[in-house]
């Protein structure tokens, strides 16, 4: 078995390329507000959120258990809306020597939008198994704040 992985999931979302990505670029802070599978964040370290570098402490539910890992973004592509990111420290790092997301962003022709999520790791053994919860946790992350956006987008257009 394979120490080093790759999984990859699609999700189709009713919202913008744009709205999607620029919510976790420009509002993480709110994911805890906004995701049912999100228990807490906190900035770790740095002065901005959203900031290459800065490190954000998470809480949240994977596998049906309750884990905790550290996060930064490693780089921001807006005119590709791709955002890659380090999990390191708390949970994560019990099984992986690495762990790395990637969300890229792309509109579909006649409105929404595709957000492609790859997760990139190295098990610390090879009788750990893949990470195929983090799927899961994608979907709901895509769900929840796809659902949140277009509430957002119906009060706008409410007022």
């Amino acid at each position: 078995m394979a120490l080093t992985g790759k999984l990859e999931i699609e999700i189709e979302i009713q919202s913008s390329a744009t709205e999607f990505f620029n919510f976790f670029v420009k509002t993480l802070h709110n994911l805890p507000n906004v995701a049912s599978c999100v228990h807490a964040g906190q900035l770790h370290q740095g002065d901005d959120w959203h900031a290459i570098g800065s490190a954000k402490h998470w809480t949240y539910t994977v596998d049906g258990k309750v884990v905790t890992c550290k996060e930064r973004f490693e780089e921001i592509d807006e005119e590709n809306k791709t955002l890659k990111i380090e999990l390191f420290e708390g949970d994560v790092k019990e099984e992986h020597k690495s762990f790395k997301c990637i969300i890229k962003v792309t509109d579909k022709e006649g409105g929404g939008a595709v957000a492609k999520w790859s997760f990139l790791y190295e098990k610390i053994h090879a009788g750990i198994s893949d990470p195929k919860g983090y799927l899961d946790l994608a979907k709901s992350l895509a769900k929840d704040v796809d659902a949140h956006l277009l509430s957002a987008q119906e009060g706008r257009a409410e007022n």
